[in-house]
């Protein structure tokens, strides 16, 4: 059974009942590094204490694709679907994943999200994709939602963005599910991110190239 980690107000080495040296983790909090954060030196997991780190104007976008028939593309923009207005209940449920973050992924700390936004942008081209069930080929539309968040705080929002970008999609597949059980998601990854002592990470330079790291 591994060990249960004691959380002290004072990190310094000396008072870890466990023999953690709490002040190499806690300097590995705000710099960019090749070490996971959430591991002490003996592989436990812990919940990082942020509280050296200074407060800042933080932000993250993330972005999610789903893959649709242009039917269901066709069908959601005329609002054709029984269960209502499918990017409005998406965008909804984004900003909801996004409160509910600390909930789904256990080492998250609760945040005070000061703001997030949900956008959607269609992209209808004319290409064909093989329909696995049917064997035919048929016309299929993408849909990209980016998800954006900020807070003022000790702590990034990269996984409130991602969560957000991630049950908006879930959404609109339980929304469409009916007609098209066939949709993917897919693509679900960090588009940028400002602030903290790490600086900006940027990929929405060139989606297909290397991001950028300041």
């Amino acid at each position: 059974m591994a060990p249960v980690l004691s959380f002290h107000p004072d990190l310094s080495e000396e008072n870890d009942t466990n023999g953690h040296d709490w002040s190499t983790i806690t300097g590995m909090i705000d710099a960019p590094s090749t070490t996971l954060t959430h591991l002490t030196e003996s592989g436990d997991a812990f919940m990082v204490d942020v509280g050296p780190k200074s407060e800042t104007l933080r932000e993250a976008t993330a972005r999610a694709t789903i893959v649709m028939q242009a039917s269901t593309a066709a069908l959601i923009q005329d609002g054709g679907l029984p269960k209502g207005d499918v990017l409005a209940v998406s965008r909804i449920a984004g900003l909801m994943g996004a409160k509910r973050t600390p909930d789904l992924i256990p080492l998250c700390h609760p945040i005070m999200i000061t703001g997030a936004d949900v956008l959607f942008e269609w992209d209808l081209p004319e290409t064909t994709a093989k329909d696995h069930a049917t064997g035919n080929h048929t016309t299929t539309a993408r849909l990209h939602i980016h998800a954006t968040v900020r807070t003022v705080g000790k702590t990034g929002v990269e996984m409130e963005a991602l969560t957000a970008a991630t049950v908006s999609a879930l959404t609109i597949y339980d929304m469409c599910k009916a007609v098209d059980r066939g949709m993917t998601i897919d693509k679900v990854f960090l588009l940028r991110k400002s602030g903290g002592r790490s600086g900006t990470y940027d990929a929405s330079h060139d989606l297909n190239g290397e991001p950028t790291r300041d």
